[in-house]
């Protein structure tokens, strides 16, 4: 039975780690994958990577919502993604994103328009994958945090001081809520 893993928020340092290359596919791997996915199902993700439930791994994983109403995101359309590594990228575009790490705060971020990647599953499988428009994005979300990098760091200086001081203003919220 999968768990619901706490998220690591920043500015835990933790989320500064650089990840490690997945080298087991076992039982354990599958059940850490199956966790991550009832995490960011029950925290309104569409996204998470390993590090953000505090393991340092090279695996992320990406459920984009479906065109519906509802906006309902099907297991069928999860993606494992172990050890990536972007082999192409081209364009640019930009999108506001969020981040489960960074509860309430969105910024637009520049980021490739297209990628392609390789990787593997869940069970060491070689796959590869070409990405764009929002699966583009999120996939580079999600591996900049297993570089130990949040989107909040390509926000120019003056955003950036912007964000810092309405989020040390949602954190005293936060603890007054308490």
């Amino acid at each position: 039975m999968a768990k619901i893993l706490p998220i690591v928020t920043y500015p835990d340092k933790r989320l500064k780690a650089v990840s490690k290359d997945v080298t087991a596919f076992d039982t354990e791997l599958h059940n850490f994958l199956d966790d991550m996915y009832e995490t960011m199902i029950q925290t309104n993700g569409i996204g998470l990577a390993a590090i953000q439930v505090d393991k340092a791994i090279n695996a992320l994983i990406i459920c984009l919502p479906n065109d519906d109403e509802e906006g309902t995101q099907d297991k069928a359309n999860l993606l494992e993604i172990i050890n990536p590594k972007i082999t192409h990228s081209e364009g640019s575009c930009v999108y506001q994103e969020g981040c489960l790490s960074v509860p309430k705060f969105y910024e637009d971020v520049e980021r490739f328009e297209k990628i392609s990647i390789e990787y593997v599953d869940r069970h060491g499988k070689a796959c590869q994958l070409d990405a764009s428009e929002l699966l583009s994005i999120a996939i580079q979300h999600e591996i900049d945090h297993l570089l130990g990098k949040l989107f909040i760091e390509k926000l120019s200086y003056g955003r950036r001081k912007k964000f810092e001081k309405e989020y040390k203003r949602y954190q005293k919220e936060q603890k007054a809520k308490k």
